[in-house]
């Protein structure tokens, strides 16, 4: 559904705001670990969520990644996917076609619209602290 690079920055965007809740920046080699994402992968995310003021990137010897606390409650699951993979998880075809539309529909075409719809709903209330709290309960995970 999400694309791997939207997979690996919502992982990461947890992780980075867990550490953040502990005073701890993090190391690109750090997440790249913890959410089993390659590294130069993961670094190419990050500076997209960096310059989208998602996270925050520190240099130097005391630099590191991290993420205010008061914006869990204001990034929406939504922002992130929109960031890294557009809009096309509203508008894409659900079996991947390039040309299905209402004159043209693929065969699941109209009982993909009513999941398109869910899902939307779904990403626009879905906070990161939200995501954070079931992490931190142990209740979700970042690892396989």
């Amino acid at each position: 559904m999400f694309s791997k690079a939207c997979e690996y920055g919502i992982r990461a965007v947890i992780y980075i705001a867990e550490q953040s809740g502990r005073g701890r920046k993090v190391s690109l080699k750090e997440v790249a670990k913890a959410i089993e994402s390659p590294g130069a992968y993961t670094s190419k995310i990050l500076q997209l969520l960096a310059r989208n003021k998602i996270i925050h990137s520190d240099k130097g010897p005391t630099g590191g990644f991290s993420m205010e606390m008061a914006a869990l409650e204001e990034v929406k699951l939504s922002t992130l996917v929109s960031i890294i993979d557009g809009d096309t998880i509203y508008k894409g075809c659900g079996l991947g076609l390039k040309q299905c539309n209402e004159q043209m529909p693929c065969p699941v075409h109209s009982q993909f619209i009513s999941i398109r719809e869910d899902l939307k709903n779904m990403l626009e209330i879905t906070t990161i602290k939200s995501l954070l709290n079931d992490f931190e309960k142990g209740v979700t995970f970042l690892k396989r």
